[in-house]
């Protein structure tokens, strides 16, 4: 069976995209694992899947299969291209759509100058909502990693996610420590780990090691956190420009109970076919 996709990429966080509104798609775990394989595959950190929605206040549903074959919640840079998706593919005339996912209703809009601005919605800091084990909410929470506690902020923004603060990135232990935070039992579906380094109150550096793909040259809702985790702190100030390995995203967030604002390039590498088996 053959399949038309487009590969993609948000800062360098990249993707396979499907329209499945035109043509039937129905992948497993394991087709997920070899198109996302870089050397068997077309390769990516996650698949994309555009479908119609099932619900009346939606134009799409937006579906997110990571690397290691499991469907995830949300992915920032993903909506961002997917907006760009459906325009370019004349799925729709709007600029502006509302996208169902796993986690709820997001709002992406295509700006005339290019970028992407997504309406993530609120962030959410009960420990049931994330999920974290934890007795009560709190700003941060000490984790024991093997003989070391660190200090988390843990919060959802649709999926989870722990944000740390690192006095110097380049030197942080990201493979290592990203990884046993991504599988802590206090975190019952696994997280992506989140490495901040302040510069100013509008400026960070941020890498993530992203569950069920490892570290990534950005991930969106990743910043999302790493801003809201760094504002709700006092460190950081609205708007908040995050520096990532494969570029920069621009997080706005007007405190509790508001949504945040994510804008950000979306592009589009190349089209293609594959055979799925």
């Amino acid at each position: 069976m053959k399949l038309r996709f487009t590969k993609m990429h948000g800062l360098g966080n990249d993707f396979v995209v499907f329209d499945g509104v035109t043509q039937t798609v129905a992948l497993s775990p394991e087709q997920c694992r070899r198109i996302a394989d870089r050397h068997f595959g077309v390769g990516c950190d996650q698949i994309l899947l555009v479908e119609t929605p099932s619900r009346a206040d939606a134009d799409f549903r937006y579906r997110i299969f990571n690397a290691d074959g499991g469907e995830v919640e949300q992915c920032g840079n993903g909506a961002r291209c997917f907006v760009r998706f459906v325009h370019d593919h004349g799925l729709t005339g709007k600029t502006s759509i509302r996208v169902e996912t796993a986690s709820g209703l997001i709002e992406p809009r295509l700006l005339d100058n290019g970028l992407v601005t997504v309406n993530m919605g609120a962030p959410r800091f009960a420990p049931a909502d994330i999920p974290f084990t934890a007795e009560a909410e709190a700003m941060t929470y000490p984790l024991k990693v093997g003989q070391h506690v660190i200090d988390i902020a843990a919060l959802s923004m649709g999926n989870p996610h722990a944000v740390l603060r690192v006095n110097d990135l380049d030197s942080a232990p990201v493979d290592i420590l990203g990884a046993a935070i991504e599988s802590h039992a206090r975190f019952p579906q696994r997280v992506n780990a989140g490495f901040m380094q302040v510069l100013t109150p509008h400026d960070i550096r941020l890498r993530v090691y992203e569950r069920g793909t490892g570290e990534t040259l950005a991930c969106g809702t990743g910043a999302c956190a790493a801003a809201v985790a760094g504002i709700r702190q006092g460190w950081l100030q609205s708007p908040v420009s995050v520096h990532t390995k494969g570029g920069d995203l621009i997080i706005e967030w007007a405190g509790m109970g508001h949504a945040v604002l994510m804008t950000g390039p979306a592009e589009t590498v190349f089209e293609g076919e594959l055979e799925l088996i």
